[in-house]
């Protein structure tokens, strides 16, 4: 039968990547470790030095306690990640506690940040809201703040050109492929802003939330960039992403899946577990959907068990958990919250 498609020559290629950077428990652990980081963040893309964060703050209001919420304070902000990228964000903040933990929350494809606020503006979000996708307000429910960033491309932050919605981009394609020509990929300008806003956490709200204790959550999307940001900035204290996890292999080298969640290069160095080096022993809750189309279950598993392997070699098996939901492409608070809880102690 001819073989026509450019899939009859990548399938095989998947099948037998190089992985040259793949985790060899036998290799002396901090010099495999070291090879990652600084591969890592080369194929992250060009990095730019860092600029005045220009903290603007458009509004702090005093929230009274509600039947659904706690008592707690609500700021609206933009800084600067870099030149010409201004970041709208918004911190809830417990009143009940002085310093708590704080949780940055990570939407994926979608409309928004204001997801995660509980916040419907279009057609749909409410379908959205109802698949536990409301982190912000969990968080604080759960006794954390909540710093709620726009994504680039996402939201407030999509492409200025008109979206390709019959394609499903959500602003995303054109912008992820241009960062390709300048030497970037949007994978690292994401993660750029999130170290960014661990900056501003650190340097004007310290003393409002625990910079000891800052983690991070996120799904689809935004479980992609929680987890390479986790690889990439070692302040965060523990990690939570969902529908992310997966081999390359079972995921987005054969679902279709948009051009932001590809890293040139990748599987020449290693797959998706092989990050993990990156993050242990802080603790990693990973959250799956059994039905989940887009990272289907066989996959999640296999890169699990080479997850599990690397915090084994740290010591730390009991900080990396797989929790599988029972549905789809979605979050599990009901499953995800109490681990978090047990893994780190807050």
């Amino acid at each position: 039968m001819p073989e026509f498609s450019p899939e009859s020559v990548h399938n095989p290629l998947l099948e037998k990547a190089p992985r040259i950077l793949r985790f060899d428990p036998d290799a002396y652990f901090p010099e495999w470790q070291s090879a990652v980081r600084r591969t890592f963040k080369q194929l992250l893309g060009n990095m730019p030095a860092p600029v005045p964060l220009d903290l603007q703050i458009l509004s702090e209001e005093p929230r009274p306690a509600t039947p659904n919420l706690p008592a707690h304070t609500g700021i609206s902000f933009l800084f600067t990640s870099e030149p010409h990228a201004q970041v709208p964000c918004t911190l809830l903040l417990p009143a009940a506690t002085r310093q708590p933990p704080v949780m940055i929350c990570l939407q994926g494809h979608s409309t928004g940040a204001h997801i995660s606020l509980g916040r419907p503006k279009y057609p749909g979000d409410e379908k959205a809201i109802e698949g536990d996708r409301d982190y912000g307000l969990q968080a604080l429910r759960q006794g954390y703040a909540a710093l709620v960033l726009e994504q680039r491309a996402f939201g407030q932050r999509t492409d200025a050109r008109p979206n390709d919605t019959k394609q499903g981009y959500l602003g995303c394609h054109h912008s992820s492929l241009v960062a390709l020509l300048l030497g970037r990929t949007m994978a690292g300008e994401r993660v750029l802003d999130v170290t960014r806003a661990i900056d501003l956490l650190t340097a004007h709200f310290a003393d409002r939330i625990d910079p000891a204790r800052i983690a991070i959550m996120g799904n689809s999307g935004g479980g992609l960039i929680t987890y390479l940001a986790a690889a990439y900035d070692p302040r965060i204290a523990a990690a939570m992403p969902s529908c992310a996890i997966c081999t390359v292999r079972h995921s987005i080298g054969t679902v279709g899946h948009c051009a932001d969640n590809y890293i040139p290069n990748f599987l020449h160095y290693f797959d998706t577990a092989d990050l993990a080096g990156l993050i242990a022993p802080r603790p990693l809750i990973i959250v799956a959907g059994e039905t989940d189309p887009l990272f289907p279950l066989p996959g999640v598993k296999e890169c699990f068990a080479e997850i599990q392997q690397i915090y084994k070699t740290q010591s730390a098996p009991e900080k990396v958990q797989l929790l599988i939901g029972n549905g789809g492409h979605r979050f599990y608070a009901d499953l995800a919250w109490p681990t978090l809880k047990k893994l780190t102690g807050w």
